[in-house]
């Protein structure tokens, strides 16, 4: 059997000058189209391209926030291969083309200096592709020189220091190698705060709880469309509420640490406890429309696009959130996260306290869809940006 992962590595120790004629060979056999950069109105005096990697469609999201300005215009990239879930970019490019095609990466710095005024970098990846060796630094440098303003956006693994993590929270998915090797995560992390540090750009954070890795970081909140989760339903109307838990990562959200407690609540015909698999982000709003309570997340104490999804639908967040995001999220929108706090040893005890104050926990559901209009519609990001990055003389 051929090993792949050998074969991978060895692929990854050939020059530049062999394998990106080899890799341009493959996609002209395989009869790979390769997509234009996209060129914009160059009457905006504010051209934004962010790229490569668009987690959770937010630079698209992050691009369409900034464009409710009149005199900002903007576009994104993504990687397609790391597009699995098929979320919005307005340029999908096969890695290995950004990698290895040198005309493309032509095409794509010249449309860049001659179209565009601001650059995002994301998670400290290439944006530029295979250029000057795939080095970020000098890759933001050959853009600082052609003119261009950068700004960095981190988005979690790629700068949560697992070290740091593991201080702060007991029930932290770096306690162990069961996620991903932790020192080799913390190696790469690390790489990546020194080259947000050596860089110097305006940085930006899309949850609350990296301001602790990048303390000099601004808050980019993560933007949904509220009225695409919005729904009627009342919650905690039903005398045995449905308990909805659909963990991206399994191990990072503590679904195996909560399960028990779900499961006893369950079979003591307390809750109807609901794991579907299998979703679609389309098939999301009805299921959260006919369930009471959410579990988002338990390991990480931070909170992002599938908690302010529940919250735009009305229904009762419960999950670990630190005081450190409590407190940034109230300075930053004026009220309290309306996500109920919960951890691995509380779950039981506060599930039962929702079932016997019903009236209370509904009103803390309902404060949902606001919280998400003030701090995750696009507007506080859209300001954010603006007053560090897009409207200052760096």
């Amino acid at each position: 059997m051929i090993d792949n992962t050998v074969i991978a590595k060895a692929w990854n120790l050939l020059p530049a000058f062999v394998s990106d004629p080899v890799a341009a060979t493959i996609d002209r056999v395989q009869g790979v189209q390769v997509p234009l950069t996209p060129r914009v109105d160059q009457s905006h005096p504010v051209r934004v391209f962010i790229g490569p990697v668009n987690y959770a469609g937010q630079a698209y999201r992050w691009g369409r926030a900034m464009e409710q300005n009149p005199g900002v215009v903007s576009r994104n990239m993504v990687g397609a291969e790391n597009n699995l879930f098929g979320y919005p970019a307005d340029l999908a490019v096969r890695w290995r083309t950004m990698t290895h095609s040198r005309s493309w990466r032509r095409e794509f710095l010249n449309t860049l200096v001659t179209g565009y005024t601001h650059i995002m970098v994301e998670a400290e990846m290439p944006l530029l592709g295979g250029a000057y060796g795939q080095d970020v630094r000098k890759q933001v440098q050959a853009l600082r020189d052609r003119g261009l303003t950068v700004g960095m956006i981190a988005h979690g693994t790629d700068i949560r220091l697992p070290s740091r993590h593991r201080e702060l929270e007991p029930w932290s998915h770096y306690r162990d190698d069961e996620w991903a090797p932790v020192v080799h995560i913390e190696r790469v992390v690390q790489r990546n705060l020194d080259m947000l540090a050596d860089i110097g750009a305006p940085t930006f954070v899309s949850t609350a709880g990296l301001l602790i890795d990048v303390p000099y970081a601004h808050l980019l909140p993560v933007v949904i469309d509220p009225e695409f989760w919005a729904n009627d339903e009342v919650t905690l109307a039903r005398e045995r509420p449905r308990v909805l838990h659909i963990p991206s990562n399994p191990i990072t959200k503590g679904t195996l640490l909560i399960d028990p407690a779900m499961r006893g609540l369950d079979d003591e015909g307390l809750i109807e406890y609901i794991q579907p698999p299998g979703l679609t982000q389309g098939q999301m709003p009805a299921l959260y429309a006919v369930a009471d309570i959410v579990l988002d997340q338990f390991r990480a104490a931070d909170y992002g696009v599938g908690a302010c999804e529940s919250m735009a639908a009305g229904r009762l967040v419960v999950s670990h959130v630190s005081e450190q995001v409590r407190d940034v999220v109230r300075t930053e929108s004026g009220v309290d996260l309306p996500i109920v706090e919960a951890t691995v040893d509380t779950l039981d005890e506060v599930l039962r306290d929702v079932l016997t104050r019903r009236g209370h926990y509904r009103e803390v559901a309902a404060r949902g869809p606001e919280f998400v209009r003030r701090l995750h519609d696009g507007r506080h990001a859209r300001a954010s940006l603006e007053r560090h990055f897009l409207f200052t003389d760096r």
